[in-house]
């Protein structure tokens, strides 16, 4: 239960641009290619999609986002490896929206590539010390992952975004680009009220029971 807590005690934290907190998570995303065109659609029917398809193997969507301020960044990659994670997160902390910064903390689930040891198979020794050094990580529990609220907007980009065929990896990019702009330009934010003392009543069971 601790790290539970611990991710609600988080999300309870004032706004603080030198201390942001960011979430981030990851999903598959199969490539798809129509082997025949759909037909359009036309008054008083449906688009019609053959069932027929050639798959063309799986990209990686990555999530990131800022809870309170409506702030999100969606990128793709080939693989979803410790270096591929590594790489994803120096370009968060080094993205000019923190410059002011002083240390960033990543809520994520606990993928044995979520871990400052992936800096040090991704870069030289000092840089990974220096990206260590900028990040707090804080880990949902096990089973725990609608903790994070990445999460629930990969589920989101899914059901506007993704739930179609796509036949490569730049057709994703471009798509989840132009969902991102969109929904950071209406500053779509997380109204979060779940909270620790929440948890303590709602998920009592779950609690040791203390034997005196």
């Amino acid at each position: 239960m601790a790290d539970m807590e611990r991710v609600l005690d988080v999300y309870q934290r004032p706004y603080d641009p030198r201390h942001p907190v960011v979430c981030m998570d990851e999903q598959p995303k199969q490539l798809i290619e129509e082997r025949r065109p759909p037909l359009p659609v036309r008054a008083g029917q449906p688009a019609r999609q053959d069932h027929e398809y050639v798959r063309h193997g799986c990209c990686c969507v990555w999530m990131f986002n800022e809870p309170l301020s409506g702030w999100r960044d969606v990128r793709v990659s080939e693989r979803r490896t410790a270096v591929d994670w590594a790489r994803q997160v120096r370009d968060l902390v080094d993205d000019p929206r923190f410059t002011q910064a002083e240390r960033l903390t990543l809520v994520c689930d606990q993928l044995n590539t979520h871990e400052i040891a992936s800096f040090y198979k991704a870069f030289p020794p000092e840089e990974a010390h220096r990206l260590a050094g900028k990040l707090e990580l804080v880990h949902t529990p096990k089973h725990g992952s609608w903790l994070n609220t990445s999460e629930s907007e990969l589920s989101v980009l899914s059901r506007q975004c993704l739930d179609r065929r796509l036949a490569d990896i730049n057709s994703v990019s471009t798509a989840t680009t132009a969902w991102k702009n969109t929904r950071n330009e209406q500053q779509i934010g997380v109204d979060w009220h779940f909270t620790t003392e929440d948890a303590r009543i709602k998920l009592k069971s779950l609690y040791p029971k203390i034997v005196n």
